[in-house]
């Protein structure tokens, strides 16, 4: 059951907290894929699909700006921990600024059921809409992009020659970043929360898609 709107009202006025939440979404500097850019537009896609649902702002937006607000390195065995660890210090930042606890814990849920990674089902619409947000900046032309700029500074060549398209392989990410495709992207769109961001998220697909299918001619002729 959600809190009373007077149990989550912040003793900030909401364009302080989304300024303090702003500065302290990052604790270094990210990685090609984890950048302020990527927190800035997952900002964006959440107030647009909590507006859409119905969801809360005063919980999605610090969420969103806090989701990654602990790096932790891609290829790092304790990436799993990762939306935990951002939760912990956000709520220890939020407790700080005045936040009372009801807010705390729902925007501190909101960030650790963002991560594919870390598996934890969103309890709220709040939840769904901040990890609805953050997989779909994994689609599109940016989660295009985002996925080979990673690749490349991981070592990682683009496909694997001898099989591209894991024809008769299984999909290994630590292979290739194509081969990250078929291991995630091109079935985020089937852990989509919400009616707004499946579609959105199926729209993104089919551009990856048309990608792969561009690459396929391109690669083998």
């Amino acid at each position: 059951m959600r809190p009373p709107s007077s149990e989550l009202t912040s003793v900030l006025d909401p364009a302080t907290l989304e300024s303090l939440c702003q500065a302290h979404a990052h604790d270094g500097p990210g990685d090609a894929a984890h950048d302020p850019a990527h927190v800035a537009r997952v900002v964006r896609t959440a107030r647009r699909l909590a507006a859409a649902e119905g969801a809360r702002p005063d919980i999605v937006i610090p969420a969103a700006w806090l989701h990654d607000c602990v790096h932790v390195p891609k290829d790092s065995p304790d990436r799993p921990r990762a939306s935990r660890r951002a939760a912990d210090r956000a709520s220890r930042l939020l407790a700080g600024w005045g936040m009372p606890a009801d807010a705390v814990a729902a925007i501190a849920h909101a960030i650790e059921a963002h991560s594919f990674t870390a598996g934890i089902p969103p309890r709220t619409l709040e939840a769904q809409v901040v990890q609805d947000a953050d997989r779909l900046d994994a689609l599109g032309a940016v989660g295009l992009g985002r996925c080979l700029m990673l690749g490349g500074a991981m070592g990682k060549p683009m496909y694997a020659p001898e099989d591209p398209f894991c024809a008769g392989r299984s999909p290994d990410d630590a292979r290739s970043a194509v081969d990250h495709f078929f291991t995630k992207l091109l079935h985020l769109a089937g852990t989509m929360q919400t009616a707004t961001g499946r579609a959105e998220a199926q729209r993104r697909t089919r551009f990856l898609q048309a990608f792969l299918d561009e690459l396929r001619q391109e690669v083998e002729g």
